[in-house]
C-alpha cells in the first residue's frame, strides 16, 4: 500500500505497535522520496521498539532521511559478481512517429505470451488501449488515474490469463511479480535509469529469461543509460489463439444470502456442464 494508507491504519490504532522490532522498507527509494516525508515520519515515529531496519530496492535514488535512524548500515549489493544473461534488450524501430501499428506488429510477432506495455502518460494508455481494441487484441489497463478497485480487477484478469497484455504506467514497474512474464515493451522511452531498471525487472525474474523491447521511431534518440541492445526482426508473425479464460465479477455474497454453492449451481445449470466437469472442479 501507499504510505498514506498505512499511516491511516496506524492512526486508528488497529493493532499494537510496541512489539514490532523489525522495520522493512521495500522499494525504499520510492517511499522515502520527496512527497512522502510526512507520512513516513509519522509511521516510523510510532514504532518505538524497532531495533532492526532493512531497506531493499533494485535502485537507490534517494537519500535516507534522519528519521529512519539507519546508523552505520551494512550494504548488500547483489549486482556484484558474475552476471547471468537472462534479459535480452531489443530495439524495434517504427517508421513513423505514431508507434501504434508497429506495436501491433510486435505483439503479433511475440504471440500469445504475457507481458506489459509501459507508457509514460495516462493519455498514452488510452490511445494504445483504443488501438489494441480496434485490432481485437485483448488487454487490461493499469494506471494511477484509475480507481483502486479497477486497478485490482485489471491485475486479477492479467494474472489469471483473461488478458495477456497489461498496458500500464510506471505504477506497474514495481511490486508486480509474475514469474512467467515473457516480455515488457517500452512503448514510450523511460525518462530515468531507475524507471528503465524497474520496468525491465518485471520480466526475466529469478531463473527465467525475458525480453525488453524498446519501441522507438527512426528519429528518436535513446537515453545514454540504454546500452547493450540488438535490433529485433519482427517480420515473422505468430497465429494468435483465442483467450482461453474469462473472468466474471460477482457482486453478490453472504449479505445477499448467496453462497458459493449457489453460484456454482448456476454455472452448472446455465453452462450445461456435465458430471465429468463437475468432478474436475
Amino acid at each position: 500500500g501507499t504510505p498514506g494508507r498505512i499511516s491511516d491504519h496506524f492512526a486508528n490504532d488497529r493493532f499494537t505497535k510496541d512489539s514490532i522490532k523489525t522495520l522493512i522498507l521495500d522499494e525504499f527509494d520510492k517511499s522515502l522520496e520527496v512527497g512522502f516525508e510526512y507520512e513516513m515520519r509519522g509511521i516510523i515515529n510510532q514504532l518505538p521498539n524497532v531495533n532492526k531496519r532493512i531497506l531493499t530496492s533494485a535502485t537507490q535514488d534517494a537519500e535516507i532521511p534522519n528519521f529512519v535512524k539507519l546508523n552505520k548500515p551494512t550494504v548488500i549489493n547483489y549486482l556484484t559478481g558474475k552476471k547471468s544473461k537472462k534479459l535480452d534488450i531489443k530495439i524495434v524501430v517504427s517508421p513513423s512517429k505514431n508507434k501504434n501499428q508497429t506495436l501491433v506488429d510486435l505483439l503479433k510477432h511475440i504471440g500469445n505470451q504475457p507481458g506489459i506495455i509501459f507508457c509514460n502518460l495516462k493519455s498514452s494508455i488510452d490511445e494504445v488501449s483504443d488501438y489494441l481494441t480496434q485490432h481485437k487484441l485483448n488487454h487490461s489497463c493499469f494506471s494511477g488515474g484509475m480507481e483502486q478497485r479497477d486497478r485490482e480487477r485489471s491485475l486479477i484478469k492479467f494474472r489469471n490469463g483473461t488478458s495477456q497484455i497489461l498496458v500500464a504506467t510506471d505504477l506497474a514497474a514495481r511490486g508486480i511479480d509474475i514469474p512467467e512474464m515473457k516480455y515488457i515493451i517500452h512503448y514510450e522511452l523511460p525518462q530515468r535509469i531507475e524507471e528503465f531498471t524497474h520496468r525491465n525487472g518485471r520480466t526475466a525474474r529469478v531463473d527465467a529469461k525475458g525480453t525488453a523491447y524498446i519501441l522507438k521511431w527512426q528519429k528518436e534518440h535513446l537515453p545514454d543509460f540504454i546500452k547493450s541492445t540488438t535490433n529485433a526482426d519482427i517480420s515473422n508473425k505468430q497465429k494468435l489463439k483465442p483467450i482461453f479464460w474469462e473472468t466474471l465479477f460477482i457482486s453478490g455474497g453472504r449479505k445477499d444470502k448467496i453462497s458459493k454453492g449457489d453460484i456454482a449451481g448456476l454455472f452448472f445449470k446455465k453452462g450445461n456442464l456435465n458430471e465429468v466437469t463437475k468432478s474436475i472442479i
